[in-house]
């Protein structure tokens, strides 16, 4: 069995197994944005984002000019860890997550913290690899 110290990455390949393991303490990139950032760690398969977003962050001023896009394109998978987003979809319909929850979002929306506090939301297999990219 391999045992991996943290920040450690390693993949191990013999035929069609593979086992693939990153650290999401040593991102292989990350991207700021006004009142935030993104940290991506990409494995086969699998964009794994961890973005942060702080009080006052709100997609459409924050990410929009980078995205140029007038609403977020990118699909999500997400779970968040801590703080509280507010979505809007384009159509009108909204929902706020919060700790704890998982959510699926389509692209066409927007978003922003809800509170004084820092949301902190892991985004899994979704547009992680595209957000907040020109």
């Amino acid at each position: 069995m391999w045992r991996l110290s943290p920040g450690a990455r390693l993949k191990l390949t013999k035929g069609d197994v593979m086992i693939e393991v990153k650290s999401i303490d040593k991102p292989d990139e990350r991207r700021d944005f006004p009142k935030g950032h993104l940290e991506l760690c990409e494995l086969t398969g699998l964009s794994f984002g961890v973005a942060t977003f702080e009080p006052g962050w709100r997609w459409s001023e924050s990410v929009k000019p980078i995205a140029g896009t007038d609403s977020c394109e990118v699909h999500h998978n997400g779970f968040v860890v801590r703080g509280t987003l507010h979505i809007r979809m384009d159509d009108g319909t909204e929902a706020e997550v919060g700790p704890g929850e998982v959510f699926v979002c389509t692209p066409g929306h927007d978003a922003w913290v809800v509170g004084d506090e820092q949301a902190v939301v892991y985004d899994f297999a979704g547009g992680a690899s595209e957000y907040a990219k020109a």
